[in-house]
């Protein structure tokens, strides 16, 4: 079982940074997947990028450049920095993990365990 709480999300103006942090409950898998995920209203869902065991990492083609996902040795806690934000990144952000899979498995792979979810918001 594990828990998954997501905390650093706010409002900030377009071309603003911002550091999402996720902190995760005791963790067995040796090999898993994290990700972050976002979801405005209206929309469907989208993987943002995703990190694996080893730290092999993809990122959705709209953020790359901008953001930089991260994680600590043990996999407790998850990061993403956010880095010159636009309107068009206003979502909820989730963090999410699975275990078992690693590598490229990560972006397209079903997530088992979900955080609550921290409001980002990018005005112009």
């Amino acid at each position: 079982q594990v828990r998954l709480v997501e905390s650093g999300g706010g409002s900030v103006q377009a071309g603003g940074s911002l550091r999402l942090s996720c902190a995760a409950s005791t963790y067995t898998y040796r090999n898993y997947c994290m990700g972050w995920f976002r979801q405005a209203p209206g929309k469907e869902r989208e993987v943002v990028a995703t990190i694996d065991n080893a730290n092999n990492t993809i990122y959705a083609n709209s953020v790359k450049g901008r953001f930089t996902v991260s994680k600590d040795n043990a996999g407790r806690t998850l990061y993403l920095q956010m880095n010159s934000l636009k309107p068009e990144d206003t979502a909820m952000y989730y963090c999410a993990t699975r275990g078992g899979l690693s590598g490229s498995w990560c972006y397209e792979a079903a997530y088992d365990y979900w955080g609550q979810g921290t409001q980002v918001t990018v005005s112009s």
